[in-house]
């Protein structure tokens, strides 16, 4: 009788879809946080008082922490996957989770505003960059582990 082998992903795929979830869900944050005065160009602004704004601050580790956690997540349930260790349930929990996410922030963007400024241009890029090389991390730790 024929041994079944375990099959999985090719790490290439897994890194591509880790890449593509922290990056999402570190801009959907980032859009949420925009909503309740997270700014990431907070601290790049000249008129505050302040030495360094917390909320400037929060907002660039809240960014990070998502980018991380989700690629890292991502990482680690593509590669169970594969082998039906993912119970029904959690994969049920986990998309809806997603998508609740994914409407919040497409709710958060659908907001008025006054137009794309040069500190919102520069804090959406910086927001993508730091996402996606903190997804880009989780995804390592994920995988160098399994």
């Amino acid at each position: 009788m024929p041994k079944s082998e375990t099959t999985y992903f090719p790490r290439h795929l897994i890194f591509a879809g880790a890449l593509v979830s922290g990056v999402l869900l570190a801009l959907a944050l980032h859009m949420l946080g925009m909503r309740f005065g997270l700014d990431l160009g907070g601290l790049w602004r000249t008129d505050l008082a302040e030495f360094m704004p917390a909320r400037a601050a929060l907002a660039w580790w809240l960014v990070a922490t998502a980018g991380f956690a989700g690629g890292y997540f991502t990482a680690t349930l593509m590669h169970h996957a594969v082998a039906g260790q993912i119970p029904p349930r959690m994969r049920q929990f986990l998309i809806a989770i997603g998508v609740l996410v994914l409407a919040a922030a497409g709710q958060a963007a659908s907001a008025p505003s006054a137009g794309p400024t040069t500190a919102g241009v520069v804090s959406g890029l910086a927001t993508l960059l730091l996402g996606c090389a903190m997804a880009f991390c989780g995804a390592h730790f994920a995988l160098r582990k399994g």
